[in-house]
């Protein structure tokens, strides 16, 4: 399947987008949809797995966030570097037939540990698809609709994590109804679900495939050839990232840098044992909970270090822009404290309301998914459009999107999970999910816009660390843990995660004042960092 112009060469930013454009970008919303109905289905079916597994609150946050956040992270590095220099369609249709496998595998668990080898395994999957898809739509709309595109892109993610809510419970209360004391294979209810919507992306993978490649930065005026060796940047880069191998990557650039990473392998599993220790005492799953959360957390953190430190020596130009790049590492985790956030609370919602007010899991579905479905996509892609209005009038105009979707929903989901009415907690429920919602594709946009386009992939690779390493696996455990630690208050433990917003509040307004300048200064930077003279059409 050869690469053809899925942008011409050069095509002026106000040119009309090509219907395939859109077409092919709907395609991708299915495969995001999936992605997140496989992600987040967890939530509906977390208390059922609680009786079953005998874990706890902690153990789902740590299932939910850290164990699938690490292994995304980690291989979305060397994917995302893959992304910049192979087939993006070939590779997020393997990525969909991986993921989909192991979400079904997930529905043959009978302990804690299979459950999360299977999360580890979805998350491997799924890391192709963020990097894969942001640099493709990054070459099929000009840039004054990037993150209007990118909006509705992300909109998978709420429509999946709504609709995940009304699927699962479908499934989970007729499969019990069905067989209630266990169905074929002596699978539970849970077990079945995990099945039911993992099988379905094999099919979907095929159709990814028909899709059409675009020239890479054709449409930016700036045509990327292709790599005559894409897969020897993929397999440097697991040399980089992926520990052990960490040494001989970091052994490959001097006994210095091999020192250096011993040094910080050494202090990131001190700071796993001292997190550890600092743990009231507890027993069972709770214990094992957090100890598997720090380590996990370090051997992340310390990969990651190894990754950065990597790619300063082997591609300047690209650390320089991103990882040296105040305005970027601002822009990422701004918005990484509002995904700390945001996760936490769409995670626990299910659960809270079927404890709380004793809801059905079937309208949970119908009353607390579906809202959310409608609310995140309405949310994202106004908040896409309303980046993109800004943007035409200040540089860093998509940031005050963002920093709204970081401060708007805090007292919403105060509400959500404090009052004792079950209509307001099925309207703050939505509303807190379409205030998140907002900041989504503007911080997508803004992190695309401070890079080449030869370094998109990597670029949302690295955008997608703050999400998932300081976001999504310190959010949603914290919220956890502090339940656990109380008695199973979820209300408390959600609530606790609040104090990541003043954090937010400063990266973005750091930001703000950062990002026009770095924009003014991108191929002046990129060229001072070794890129050699770049033209524009």
């Amino acid at each position: 399947m050869s690469e053809n112009t899925g942008a011409a060469v050069g095509v002026p930013d106000d040119a009309e987008v090509p219907a395939y454009s859109w077409y092919a970008l709907g395609v991708l919303v299915l495969v995001y949809v999936l992605n997140f109905v496989d992600r987040q289905i967890l939530s509906i079916l977390a208390n059922d797995i609680k009786a079953d597994l005998k874990v706890d609150d902690a153990f789902l946050g740590f299932l939910y966030g850290t164990a699938f956040a690490i292994f995304y992270a980690l291989f979305g590095i060397p994917l995302g570097k893959l992304a910049d220099s192979w087939h993006r369609v070939r590779l997020m249709t393997i990525g969909l037939a991986l993921w989909s496998l192991m979400t079904a595998v997930s529905g043959f668990a009978k302990n804690g540990t299979m459950l999360t080898g299977a999360r580890i395994g979805v998350g491997v999957g799924e890391a192709t698809a963020g990097p894969s898809a942001y640099s493709l739509i990054s070459d099929w709309f000009p840039a004054r609709l990037r993150a209007t595109a990118l909006a509705i892109y992300s909109s998978g993610l709420y429509i999946g994590g709504g609709v995940s809510l009304l699927i699962g419970g479908l499934i989970v209360e007729g499969w019990n109804e069905a067989y209630p004391g266990g169905g074929p294979l002596g699978l539970a209810g849970w077990q079945a679900a995990f099945i039911a919507v993992g099988l379905p992306g094999l099919l979907l993978a095929v159709w990814v495939l028909t899709l059409r490649e675009p020239v890479r930065g054709a449409i930016d005026g700036i045509p990327t050839p292709r790599d005559p060796a894409p897969f020897r940047g993929f397999f440097d880069e697991l040399l980089q990232i992926i520990p052990p191998f960490t040494l001989i990557g970091a052994l490959r650039r001097g006994v210095g840098a091999l020192l250096l990473n011993i040094l910080a392998a050494i202090g990131f599993a001190g700071a796993a044992v001292a997190m550890t220790a600092l743990v009231p005492a507890g027993e069972g799953n709770f214990i094992r909970s957090v100890s598997d959360q720090w380590l996990f957390l370090g051997v992340g953190y310390y990969a990651v270090f190894s990754w950065a430190c990597g790619q300063r020596a082997r591609d300047l130009p690209s650390f320089r822009l991103t990882w040296g790049s105040p305005a970027f590492l601002m822009t990422i985790l701004g918005y990484g404290m509002v995904s700390f956030v945001s996760y936490a609370a769409s995670f626990f919602a299910a659960p809270y309301g079927e404890i709380a007010f004793s809801i059905p899991k079937t309208q949970i579905g119908w009353l607390v998914g579906a809202p959310a479905a409608v609310a995140g996509f309405l949310g994202v892609i106004a908040g896409g459009r309303l980046a993109d209005w800004l943007f035409v009038r200040f540089a860093a105009g998509r940031l005050f999107v963002v920093l709204f979707g970081l401060v708007a929903p805090v007292p919403v989901i105060w509400i959500t999970f404090t009052t004792q009415s079950e209509t307001v907690f099925y309207v703050c429920a939505a509303l807190g999910q379409f205030l998140a919602a907002s900041a989504l594709g503007a911080a997508a946009a803004t992190s695309q816009s401070l890079v080449l386009p030869r370094m998109r992939g990597v670029a949302t690779a690295t955008f997608f660390l703050a999400t998932t390493l300081v976001g999504l696996a310190l959010g949603p455990f914290l919220a956890g843990w502090v339940s656990a630690s109380n008695g199973g208050d979820i209300s408390l433990g959600v609530r606790s995660t609040l104090w990541a917003v003043p954090i937010g509040l400063a990266c973005l307004i750091a930001a703000i004042r950062l990002v026009p300048a770095a924009s003014a200064s991108l191929l002046a930077r990129a060229e001072a960092a070794g890129e050699g003279a770049l033209k524009t059409a």
